[in-house]
């Protein structure tokens, strides 16, 4: 963990420990990874100025997001599975999160239910995030157990409708739910320690892992097609829907997934409390705009009307700086926390997160700034290059 320096170091331990389709699963983007090159493009075009001899003794990253202070202006950002990335994963990043002083949130998709997590996790600042199921009955159960959980703040992912087009999943014998063939069989025996630590684990204590938050007459094991129409994911989803969210859901309201201008108007019509311009990590769609292309335009159209928050692509904490410096109030961290956690499980999920915190520190000190607030004024001005015609 000592030598374990920065986002590639963490990234390459993954990859050492976890079967490749597991691995590919999480780090990969869609069809031709386009839009996952366009993220890391778009964030190394920024720029950020400088203000020189400002006499500051030390930087404050201290928050107050909807309503909540937090120690710094990251979250956690909800990733399907993390229990598979580690035994009880969605709990290990919880208390991570918790210890560093910042919230997570919690995939309807997550191996352990927020219950569980809840239990785990007691000091833990809980997000909660919603695919809407077509049973919309359910849906409000999964929403009133998440309440139960002191979960405030809810996030709905608006940008999947279908299922993206991810060759490699195929080709690595990868889905949900998992089918063994020989070669799935074979990337697991070569990776001896994720199975003894994660699957064998679960095998012993409760049998092979499952989508916790299907409700008992549904639940059923990822090896397990699933015959549930009630629970699939409503691929009808529209701005109706978050309408009835916000009549139900009784704190904050968060939609993810925004790029457009006008999308944000709408959520900010509908009485949603934030946003997240989110590209999905470029794992959805190979012909989307970065994140970094979008926020400026859509921050100006809001106008401080709802939060906008934004995630895809970072790697460093200069990212965050840069994220922060063009609009956003608050950066979600995807891939880097389960790489931590793949990494060195609980101890390497808070040190991913410190170590982005630490980054960010000694960026804001070259920058001369005291507070991330103060990134947003006209003398840290976030500057695009010009890239090759």
């Amino acid at each position: 963990m000592q030598m374990l320096l920065n986002a590639d170091d963490y990234r390459s331990s993954a990859q050492k420990f976890l079967p490749r389709g597991l691995f590919d699963y999480i780090d990969r983007g869609t069809e031709d990874e386009v839009a996952l090159r366009r993220l890391r493009a778009s964030l190394d075009e920024i720029t950020l100025t400088p203000s020189v001899l400002t006499g500051h003794d030390r930087r404050s990253f201290e928050t107050t997001l909807l309503g909540r202070r937090l120690a710094a202006p990251i979250v956690v950002a909800p990733t399907a599975l993390a229990g598979l990335v580690a035994h009880d994963g969605e709990t290990k990043l919880a208390r991570a999160a918790s210890r560093v002083g910042i919230p997570v949130c919690i995939s309807t998709q997550s191996v352990t239910t927020v219950e569980a997590i809840r239990r785990g996790a007691p000091d833990a600042t809980l997000w909660f995030q919603l695919y809407v199921w077509r049973d919309r009955t359910l849906t409000k159960r999964l929403l009133d157990r998440a309440r139960a959980c002191g979960c405030e703040t809810l996030v709905v992912t608006a940008d999947t409708p279908v299922s993206p087009n991810r060759e490699y999943n195929k080709r690595n014998g990868f889905g949900i739910p998992f089918v063994p063939s020989l070669r799935s069989t074979c990337d697991i025996a070569l990776h001896p320690r994720w199975f003894v630590n994660v699957l064998a684990r679960y095998l012993l204590s409760e049998g092979m892992p499952t989508y916790g938050h299907f409700p008992d007459e549904f639940r059923t094991a990822i090896t397990r097609p699933s015959i549930a129409e009630a629970v699939r994911l409503d691929h009808r989803l529209n701005w109706d829907d978050i309408g009835w969210l916000r009549e139900i859901w009784p704190g904050k309201l968060i939609v993810k997934g925004v790029l457009a201008a006008g999308d944000a108007e709408t959520a900010t019509e509908l009485g949603c409390d934030a946003i997240v311009i989110s590209a999905h990590g470029g794992r959805n769609l190979d012909c989307l705009p970065a994140p970094a292309e979008c926020i400026r335009a859509i921050a100006d159209a809001v106008k401080g009307r709802l939060t906008v928050l934004a995630d895809s692509g970072v790697r460093r904490g200069t990212d965050v700086l840069k994220y922060l410096a063009l609009g956003a109030e608050a950066v979600l961290l995807g891939r880097l926390p389960l790489w931590g956690l793949a990494a060195g499980g609980e101890t390497g999920a808070e040190a991913v997160l410190r170590m982005v915190v630490g980054e960010m520190d000694a960026a804001m000190a070259f920058l001369g700034a005291e507070r991330v607030s103060e990134l947003r004024s006209p003398s840290f001005r976030a500057t695009r290059r010009a890239g090759p015609e």
